[in-house]
């Protein structure tokens, strides 16, 4: 298989939904609560260099999405039955068993908040699902 004999849409649309579940889950559902783990303010926000964090989020965010989508792909080719629930159900273990432990990690030995743990890991749980669920009907 060749590492771009992808569906390249499905690939910038999943990106584009984990990025848009943190758009809403950084922003209105767990904003305030974010910023206060981190010790941010809204001042101390509007003072990043918003085009390169979220460009630099986006490219991460691709990255994941073209992970995703080249495993299925592999998987497929070789004879796989990746129905809706698989994708999505691998899509979350991937968070969930990979993702969840190595933020856990760096937050145990940074030694940031439960909080802060709970609300980014369950964003990444959401953000890993969002992608599964495009990458299954977007083949």
């Amino acid at each position: 298989m060749d590492l771009f004999d992808v569906n390249w849409l499905g690939v910038v649309l999943a990106a584009a939904a984990g990025f848009v579940v943190g758009g809403i889950w950084y922003g209105p559902v767990m904003g305030k609560r974010w910023m206060g783990a981190v010790g941010l303010t809204e001042d101390d926000i509007k003072q990043g260099n918003m085009g390169v964090i979220y460009g630099a989020a986006f490219g991460f965010s691709l990255l994941a999405s073209w992970t995703l989508a080249h495993t299925f792909q592999t998987y497929a080719e070789l004879g796989a039955d990746l129905s809706v629930f698989v994708k999505v159900i691998t899509s979350f273990g991937v968070a969930l068993g990979f993702i969840v432990p190595a933020i856990g990690t760096n937050y145990l030995f940074s030694q940031k908040s439960k909080q802060l743990f709970f609300i980014d890991a369950f964003y990444w749980l959401l953000f890993y699902t969002a992608m599964g669920l495009v990458h299954a009907y977007l083949p």
